[in-house]
C-alpha cells in the first residue's frame, strides 16, 4: 500500500474512531435526549445529567429511554458495569421498536446485555439481533478488561447495508443485510434507545444456578455520553431511508475495512463463548451466518 493509499486509510480509521468514542463524552446532558423510566430512586441523575446511576435493589429494578426512535447511524453510550458480586443482575443497553405480543411479528431489536457474575470472574457480554419478529441470534463473549473499573463504549454503527457491534472502537460482532437470501433485516421502523438494570437470576450467571444475593444490594451501573448521531424518524421513516447525505450511507461505512476484519476474527478466536450459528443441538445456522463470520 502506498503513502497516499496508507493516509487515506487512516483517516478512516480516525473518523470511525472519532464517532463512536463520542458515546463515552457527556456531549449533551441526559434530559435532551432521555427520560427516566423509574423512579429517582432506582434512575438517579447525576451532576446536571452528566451521568446516569440505574440502581437495582430488592424493591425496584430501574431503567430509562430515549424521547425519540430512530433509524440508521451511530448510537451508543459509555457504561460503567454493577462491581462485585452481581450474579444474577443483567445490565442492558438496546434498541427496540414497539412491539408487545399483538405486533411481535414485526418487531425489531439490537441488544447488549452484560451478565453479571461473581466477584473475581469476567463478565460476560450477550448481543442478540431481532428483524420482523425473528430472534434466536445469541452470541456472547467475555469481555478482556474489567468493565466496571471505568467507563467503556458499546455502541452499533447501523445503515441499510450492515450493523456492527463495537466495544470501544473493536467489532465484535456483525450482522449484514441479507434481504436477497430472506433473511430479514431491520431497516423500516424506528427504534427506541433502552438501558436498564433488572434481576435476571433465572437465567443469567451460570444458566441460573447462581443466585443474586440481596444482601449485595443495591446494585448500581453507570451511564454517559447522551448524544445520539442517528436520523430521528419523527412522524415518518422517509426521510432516513432516503439518505439524504448522512456520514453513515456513505461506501467506507457499507462493510468493515481490512483491519476491523481482522480485530472481529480476533474477538471471535479469543473471546467467543457461545454463538448460535454453531449450536447443534438448537440448530439455528441460518444463510446469514457465513457472510457475517468473514471466513
Amino acid at each position: 500500500m502506498g503513502s497516499k493509499e496508507q493516509s487515506l486509510a487512516l483517516v478512516v480509521v480516525l473518523i470511525v474512531a472519532a464517532m463512536l468514542l463520542q458515546c463515552t463524552e457527556s456531549l449533551v446532558p441526559f434530559g435532551a435526549n432521555y427520560g427516566a423510566s423509574t423512579d429517582a430512586t432506582h434512575t438517579r441523575v447525576q451532576a446536571g445529567g452528566d451521568h446516569v446511576d440505574l440502581v437495582l435493589d430488592a424493591t425496584s429494578a430501574a431503567a430509562f429511554a430515549s424521547k425519540n426512535k430512530y433509524l440508521f447511524g451511530s448510537i451508543g453510550m459509555g457504561t460503567k458495569l454493577v462491581p462485585g458480586n452481581s450474579a444474577g443482575t443483567v445490565t442492558a443497553y438496546y434498541l427496540s421498536s414497539e412491539g408487545g405480543q399483538s405486533v411481535r411479528s414485526v418487531h425489531d431489536e439490537m441488544d447488549f446485555e452484560f451478565l453479571g457474575n461473581s466477584s473475581g470472574q469476567p463478565y460476560i457480554l450477550q448481543t442478540n439481533v431481532f428483524a420482523q419478529g425473528k430472534g434466536d441470534r445469541e452470541q456472547k463473549i467475555t469481555l478482556w478488561f474489567d468493565p466496571t473499573a471505568e467507563y467503556h463504549s458499546y455502541s452499533l454503527l447501523w445503515n441499510k447495508n450492515i450493523i456492527v457491534f463495537y466495544v470501544d472502537t473493536v467489532p465484535i460482532r456483525v450482522f449484514k443485510n441479507n434481504e436477497a437470501k430472506d433473511v430479514p433485516f431491520p431497516n423500516n421502523q424506528g427504534v427506541g434507545i433502552y438501558a436498564s438494570l433488572w434481576d435476571g437470576s433465572a437465567w443469567a450467571t451460570q444458566g441460573g444456578s447462581v443466585p443474586l444475593d440481596w444482601k449485595a444490594a443495591p446494585f448500581v451501573a453507570s451511564f454517559k455520553g447522551f448524544g445520539v448521531d442517528a436520523c430521528a424518524v419523527g412522524n415518518s421513516v422517509a426521510a432516513c431511508t432516503a439518505g439524504n447525505g448522512n456520514w453513515w450511507d456513505s461506501e467506507q461505512y457499507q462493510d468493515l475495512n481490512a483491519n476491523q476484519i481482522r480485530q472481529l476474527k480476533n474477538i471471535r478466536q479469543k473471546y467467543v463463548l457461545y454463538d448460535y450459528c454453531t449450536d447443534t443441538e438448537r440448530n439455528l445456522v441460518t444463510t446469514e451466518c457465513a457472510s457475517n463470520w468473514y471466513e
